[in-house]
């Protein structure tokens, strides 16, 4: 069997949304459209594990047993006897997503909620359409290996995520915004990574790959991931398996309120904790907190309106004695007064903060406004203690015409700066450090950020130097005389209205 193009692929399964255009909003195309593509993958890797098998044994019976198998397919819950129906096509589907998920208790919920059954949105008509285009090709690892079947459903994501706009900055982080976050936390093989808003597992997947991609493997990694709605959870768990990843352990559940990895009555702690969790949470928890059992209140209390802080609490008190995060939020975390200013103020005297990075407007689905990317470690290096690495890369972009993008070698380029001025550190009078880069990066001690009162505006600290607009006397006089000249025409033209109005000139 001959491997497909991934171009024809992406194209293939892109066209499958256009399918069910129409009846279904954009926002909900990743609802319908992923639990039946991978319905489609894990049934026909099935066929291609069963034919393996039956080289081995020569028995059907012992080629179905589960030694053989990643994922059980029951009896009737095959993608061939769904394919076979025509009528109430919607329960045929939703009998076999059931079948499968109670016959793997790994993939418990994994298929979501959505309404098959409902014929005012989903015909017989339109489920076999949608079917029969999927059944046009052989989704098994002969044909689309792991890293290719997991690259279309990326792709898949972000066209979703393209079309659905502002909701989709539910689940949906700029891919070049992940890359920049996990490179400068650098997970390793046998670390554990930890994301507390993991929406369809794009961070969690980013350190996956950036473990191969630096010649570890990632079959070593600790991976785990909380997500609030059903929906994304389950694309979550999909994601990691069409990414051929076993060893991950994602749940469902609010964790500012419920949160689920804890060892006894505590938080479980990570090496690495990632996340760009909802801008500005106004409900999410605040009374709860007022007597939270988990520690996550040290630096204090976050408004009660406005969960920034919680999760920046929620995520450092998940880190153990090594351990660092990165979190993306908006602005008004570095310079917000009251409760937020008095967290803010106790986590840079306790250094904690190790870097500030400012980046572009526009970046984010949902929200036009400039974000900031906070990087924390539990335990920092002497040489970079009372200072903190502010890089302002507002100016790294492409524009767009509905939204900005980041390219990779954008994003790379903040990333090179990082690990430069980290490398390097701040300067003291014993040791040479690193050079600001003036506009762009500067190790600021603690005690001028003090004199700020701990405001951490990046325009405070790093700042473009304003370009003084030079002009020669030949233009200055050429411009004088133009503006004369528009001065005496607009004076004749006054002059010539009054007296056509009976003014006396």
């Amino acid at each position: 069997m001959t491997l497909i193009n991934i171009k024809d692929l992406e194209a293939h399964l892109w066209h499958a949304a256009h399918i069910i255009t129409g009846p279904i909003d954009a926002s909900d195309y990743k609802t319908y459209i992923f639990p039946v593509l991978f319905f489609k993958r894990i049934c026909d890797v099935y066929d291609e594990e069963f034919l393996e098998a039956m080289e081995q044994v020569g028995d059907e019976e012992l080629a179905k047993g589960d030694m053989f198998h990643r994922i059980q397919i029951p009896q009737e819950c095959h993608w061939k006897d769904v394919f076979a129906e025509t009528k109430d096509i919607g329960q045929a589907l939703k009998d076999a997503f059931r079948g499968i998920e109670l016959a793997n208790p790994k993939l418990h919920g994994i298929f979501g909620d959505a309404s098959w059954t409902n014929k005012d949105r989903l015909s017989d008509e339109l489920l076999a359409t949608l079917l029969n285009h999927f059944n046009k090709i052989n989704l098994g690892v002969a044909s689309v290996r792991d890293d290719d079947m997991g690259r279309a459903y990326e792709y898949l994501i972000k066209r979703f995520a393209d079309k659905a706009n502002k909701k989709a900055g539910e689940f949906y982080t700029p891919r070049t915004i992940v890359r920049l976050m996990v490179n400068i936390l650098d997970p390793k093989a046998g670390e554990s990574v930890y994301d507390p808003a993991c929406g369809t597992g794009g961070m969690l997947l980013e350190t996956i790959h950036h473990v191969k991609e630096n010649g570890g493997d990632p079959r070593l990694l600790k991976i785990k991931g909380q997500e609030k709605n059903l929906t994304t959870e389950a694309i979550a768990r999909m994601n990691l398996f069409l990414h051929g990843q076993e060893d991950f352990d994602i749940v469902r559940g609010d964790t500012l309120r419920d949160p689920k990895f804890l060892v006894s009555d505590r938080l479980e702690t990570f090496d690495c904790v990632i996340a760009n969790p909802p801008f500005s949470l106004k409900e999410w928890g605040y009374d709860l907190w007022s007597a939270d059992p988990y520690g996550r209140k040290q630096y204090g209390l976050a408004p009660k309106t406005n969960g920034d802080f919680a999760w920046v609490q929620h995520m450092f008190a998940s880190l153990n004695d090594s351990g660092r995060m990165a979190v993306v939020l908006p602005h008004g975390v570095l310079f917000r007064g009251g409760a937020e200013g008095a967290i803010r103020t106790k986590l840079l005297q306790e250094n904690r903060i190790e870097a500030i990075i400012g980046v572009a407007s526009n970046l984010f689905y949902g929200t036009g406004i400039p974000a900031s990317i906070l990087v924390l470690r539990k335990s920092r290096p002497k040489p970079h203690k009372d200072h903190v690495l502010i890089i302002n890369a507002e100016e790294s972009f492409t524009k767009g015409r509905a939204q900005n993008t980041l390219t990779n070698d954008q994003a790379d380029e903040i990333y090179g700066i990082y690990k430069s001025q980290v490398k390097q550190g701040p300067s003291s009078e014993k040791r040479k450090g690193a050079a600001e880069i003036e506009g762009v990066a500067r190790w600021v001690p603690i005690s001028e950020i003090e004199e700020n009162d701990f405001n951490l505006n990046i325009a405070r600290y790093v700042q473009k130097p304003l370009e003084e607009e030079t002009i020669s006397v030949k233009d200055a006089l050429r411009d004088f005389q133009q503006k004369l000249t528009a001065l005496e025409q607009a004076e004749n033209e006054l002059e010539a209205l009054l007296i056509k109005e009976g003014f006396e000139i």
